[in-house]
């Protein structure tokens, strides 16, 4: 429509033009030239009469006023005829050529607009091919039956980082649906940081699901070796996703489910077990409070297999004894025997005082000002000042995570775990790497966390329970 409108105002304006050249300017023409032949006549007659009044002046028939009567009907009839011929050179010389002007400017900025409204139509018209391009490109066959699921994506502040809707920005590659064989379904389960050492593949699962009646059978087919994600507002607790293989799942689960699992992951037969609340801990020794009559006895066990109720013990203690529950209740009936702490701080005044060791291959290392080995303060310094970007002498998880080099080295710079690097803890963690071989500092493994499940969700932590 606006190339429809653009052509009717370029005809608009070249039809203007012509009606002036072809019409109002020849009958205005006209009607001047009419005035200048009266006005013509008119002096001619004037000066006729005022011939013949001359003639009888001189026979003295006319008085003086009467010829000068005549004179000024003369000088009339020649200002009237002047007075046409000037606006007919006005209207040829001035008037035609500034109409002619505006009009050939409207017929020129009538094109101007015509020819860009033609260009943006044709730019619209490639934008609308590529479009219908690409939505007959989003035809996506699936290579088999099944149940589409949407490969939507959720940040760990809890929002959404992609939601597979109508209008959603894709990239290229980007998965966008899933179509999960419901013969294979297995269940990503996240394990704390403090079991994962016990789990391996291969063993045996029972899994539990609120649409399933009974419980399912199932093996351990993967532990990841690099943590999950941690969520934002979550504790700095590490997690290790597990994937379990689900042996003849039934066809009521779903993708997405939560899952409840239990992972064996020792069978102790004929064990004791003591409850987890009855363990008292004095410096890394274990003392239970064992009822002895009418006395009570503090005896010293041995940890073996441990969940979160009991634990194996197969000294101190036998099988049908009473301990008490939550013994820090009853330290006054407790007798431990003095423990000595091992002071180790000799080793390790020795161990700093060790030089490091040269590093291997053949290329050779930066050096320091001094030269030999590298300037290990001269480098935490300009890590620090690279990465601590709030000024605050400390590397946060947040922004160790925006530098590629440090956000796979941050949990084993924070020695003391409290969710921050400082200097200090930066300096040991480069003397350890330089010692060990490692090389120049500014590498990095890759990143943790698993990859995508496409079963049943995530459990519990595993079960450690031994059988009897």
């Amino acid at each position: 429509s606006t190339v429809i409108s653009s052509e009717a105002a370029l005809s608009k304006a070249e039809i203007a033009r012509q009606e002036y050249l072809e019409g109002t300017y020849l009958t205005e023409r006209k009607a001047i030239l009419s005035e200048i032949s009266v006005a013509q006549q008119n002096l001619r007659k004037a000066e006729l009469s005022l011939q013949s009044a001359e003639r009888l002046a001189a026979k003295g028939t006319l008085k003086p006023l009467q010829i000068e009567a005549e004179e000024f009907a003369v000088q009339n009839a020649q200002s009237t005829l002047e007075s046409a011929e000037g606006r007919l050179r006005v209207l040829d010389e001035l008037t035609k050529a500034k109409m002619l002007v505006e009009l050939n400017s409207g017929i020129a900025t009538a094109k101007a607009k015509l020819d860009s409204d033609r260009s943006t139509l044709g730019e619209e018209k490639e934008k609308l091919e590529e479009i219908q391009n690409q939505i007959r490109s989003c035809e996506v066959k699936a290579p088999a039956d099944g149940q589409v699921v949407y490969a939507n994506k959720f940040g760990s502040r809890g929002g959404s980082d992609f939601v597979v809707e109508p209008g959603a920005l894709v990239r290229e590659q980007q998965t966008i649906f899933l179509l999960p064989d419901p013969s294979r379904m297995q269940v990503k389960a996240k394990v704390n940081e403090s079991r994962i050492t016990l789990i391996r593949e291969g063993m045996p699962v029972k899994i539990s699901l609120n649409a399933v009646e009974n419980e399912l059978l199932g093996r351990v087919t993967k532990v990841n070796k690099y943590a999950e994600p941690g969520n934002w507002f979550g504790s700095n607790v590490k997690e290790y996703a597990v994937f379990i293989q689900i042996f003849e799942p039934p066809e009521t689960i779903r993708t997405g489910m939560t899952a409840e699992v239990r992972i064996f992951v020792e069978q102790i037969p004929d064990a004791t077990q003591i409850p987890v609340l009855a363990v008292h801990e004095v410096k890394r020794h274990h003392f239970v409070l064992v009822r002895k009559g009418d006395e009570w006895e503090t005896r010293e066990i041995k940890i073996g297999a441990a969940n979160e109720k009991f634990v194996t013990s197969d000294v101190g203690v036998t099988a049908g004894e009473e301990v008490v529950l939550n013994p820090r209740n009853h330290l006054n009936k407790m007798k431990i025997p003095e423990i000595q702490e091992v002071d180790n701080r000799n080793e390790l005044a020795k161990i700093a005082a060790q030089p490091l060791p040269k590093p291997q291959g053949g290329g050779e290392r930066p050096k320091g000002s001094g030269g030999g080995s590298p300037n290990i303060d001269a480098i935490v310094t300009a890590i620090m000042g690279r990465v601590d970007t709030n000024t605050d002498g400390k590397i946060s998880k947040e922004e160790a995570a925006a530098d590629d080099n440090m956000k796979n080295r941050f949990d084993d710079s924070d020695l003391n775990k409290d969710g921050s690097i400082d200097k200090a803890e930066l300096t040991a963690g480069m003397r350890k790497m330089m010692s060990s071989g490692m090389g120049r500092p500014g590498g990095g493994g890759p990143g943790g966390g698993g990859p995508g499940a496409g079963g049943p969700g995530a459990g519990g932590p595993p079960g450690a329970r031994g059988g009897q």
